[in-house]
């Protein structure tokens, strides 16, 4: 308290000695009194020179300021959290256990110094991981529970994976882990603009590439190129919300039980997995997209696609994927 009241009583000071010199010099300035050429120059020259300084004193105390706000914000939603979590886990009947806050994931991982603390490379790789398996598992329950019968919603011929939302999952905790102790509405719009961003990028590089979509907005208000809707990117910005205030410290938390010593090597080898499985998808689909054109197998490889990924199994691993000569 003894630090703000001084720093109170030197804005005071520094602003009611700058104010009398100022008054001073614009009263000399409105005068209409005769002043040799050098005087009235150097008159000019002390009230530049006091604007640079008053501009150099607004810019110093906007930083602090917006600085003192974030800090605020921080430690509001700090105690708020952790106030929640504590009121959470005392309630009865619970399906799960509160996440843990953000606070309680960074001091864990700096207690234990893991192998995956902060948002580093090995971090990042399991919350792609992660995300690329979780995301096929909620959106095959969720199309069970919704039409009654399963659908295939993988992204990659080996195993229950799909790129999309393994780069949603990583893009998400790229642009909101600074924000992870903040208010929501830097989640929210955070979640707004890179899940939008995340899907329209996804769905340009499927028709480009592969001549196909996954999905279709064109006949939804507010939507570019059918490729993203309002709606939905108003789905994403919720989903940043969830997304860093729940789901990622409840990931951060599963990361926490890989063992420090295993950890690298198993991280590597899901990485050369990943890269391999990844590798596979996009030259099948390719082969998928030239036998549509009726383009013949021309050496060893493609004829390996062509006999064990012909296109009914393709269709039935992409049940979504729709090429765009057939949706026009």
């Amino acid at each position: 308290m003894a630090d703000i009241q001084g720093l109170q009583e030197q804005l005071a000071e520094y602003s009611d000695v700058n104010n009398k010199k100022l008054s001073q010099e614009m009263e000399l300035l409105a005068s209409d009194e005769e002043m040799e050429d050098e005087a009235r120059e150097a008159l000019y020259e002390r009230i530049r020179t006091q604007l640079e300084d008053m501009r150099r004193v607004r810019e110093l105390l906007k930083k602090n300021l917006n600085m003192t706000a974030a800090a605020i914000d921080e430690v509001e939603t700090r105690l708020n959290e952790k106030v929640k979590n504590e009121r959470r886990a005392h309630k009865r009947h619970r399906i799960l256990p509160p996440a843990p806050t953000n606070a309680q994931i960074d001091y864990q991982e700096k207690k234990e110094k893991h192998f995956a603390q902060g948002l580093t490379f090995y971090k990042l790789f399991w919350v792609f991981f992660i995300g690329c398996f979780a995301g096929v598992v909620i959106e095959t329950i969720y199309c069970i529970i919704r039409r009654g019968h399963y659908e295939s919603r993988v992204g990659l011929i080996y195993g229950p994976f799909n790129l999309v939302y393994g780069f949603g999952a990583l893009f998400l905790t790229l642009a909101l882990y600074q924000f992870r102790n903040r208010g929501r509405v830097f989640s929210f719009a955070g979640g707004f603009i890179v899940g939008s961003a995340i899907e329209y990028a996804c769905s340009w590089f499927q028709e480009f590439f592969f001549g196909s979509t996954s999905w279709d907005y064109s006949r939804m208000p507010f939507n570019l190129n059918g490729r993203i809707c309002l709606l939905y990117s108003v789905f994403w910005g919720i989903l940043g919300i969830l997304w860093i205030k729940d789901i990622y410290p409840r990931m951060a938390k599963w990361i926490l039980k890989i063992p420090n010593q295993a950890g690298k090597a198993i991280t590597w080898a899901l990485l050369a997995f990943m890269v391999f499985n990844s590798a596979m998808t996009g030259l099948t689909a390719l082969r998928w997209s030239q036998r549509r054109e009726g383009i013949p197998a021309r050496n060893a490889l493609e004829e390996y696609f062509d006999e064990h990924y012909p296109d009914e199994r393709m269709q039935k691993i992409f049940a979504n994927a729709v090429f765009t000569e057939d949706r026009k």
